[in-house]
């Protein structure tokens, strides 16, 4: 994809949305960085679902170590993998206790070796949190990095590291958000919204959904041309 061509795509989705952020509920880094790890393998309305009820009660490291395991898995069973994601979750906040005083390493490293914490979600937490400008990729920014040709790439890390290469420096920090809610709303997994899409002229995808074809006047059967006589 030509340079410009990549630019322009940023630039249209930034006046689409120029602040966009995370669908997932949170009021802290901390509240954050657990939405994130819950989110993997299934919807941000699920982990919100549960998150709401598990915050209210506790939302710090202490505050949910103090629950276990046992404790916080019926907050989390609106979440897939919820028995696994509980012992994650305490894990996790053992850790950050036990290693970093309660608070979220700002770096990769420390991050990834949280348990539950891989490198898509010590991608978000290093852009939404800390500021830097990385881009994390799951199902959605995979489908259209490689669709509109952003991006092409065999495997999530390629893919980032495509988009790590060539997104113009002005919109690395939001590119994660503007491509994953294009892939949530606009260019979907079956059936992507092409005719609607606003990219859609720039976009380099051979396979484009046509828009659908506009109906003909209906004729009138031989009874309504009766009783229109």
């Amino acid at each position: 994809m030509h340079p410009a061509t990549r630019r322009a795509i940023f630039r249209r989705l930034q006046a689409a949305n120029p602040e966009p952020t995370t669908e997932l509920e949170h009021r802290t880094p901390f509240e954050l960085l657990v939405a994130v790890m819950l989110s993997a393998h299934t919807t941000d309305k699920s982990v919100n679902a549960a998150t709401r009820k598990l915050f209210a009660v506790a939302n710090t490291p202490q505050a949910i170590c103090n629950l276990g395991v046992a404790g916080v898995k019926p907050y989390l069973k609106t979440v897939g993998l919820y028995n696994s994601k509980a012992k994650n979750l305490i894990g996790l906040c053992k850790q950050l206790i036990e290693r970093h005083g309660g608070a979220i390493p700002p770096d990769r490293e420390s991050l990834e070796a949280l348990p539950g914490v891989g490198r898509k979600t010590a991608s978000i937490i290093l852009n939404m949190v800390f500021g830097q400008s990385e881009i994390a990729v799951d199902t959605h920014i995979f489908r259209v990095a490689n669709r509109t040709g952003l991006a092409p790439g065999k495997t999530p890390r390629e893919v980032e590291q495509g988009l790590v290469a060539n997104t113009p420096e002005e919109f690395k920090k939001n590119a994660h958000h503007w491509l994953l809610l294009h892939g949530r709303y606009v260019c979907t997994a079956r059936l992507p919204a092409c005719p609607k899409c606003i990219i859609r002229d720039l976009c380099e995808y051979p396979h484009k959904t046509p828009p659908r074809a506009r109906p003909g006047p209906r004729k009138a059967s031989p009874r309504t041309r009766a009783s229109l006589a």
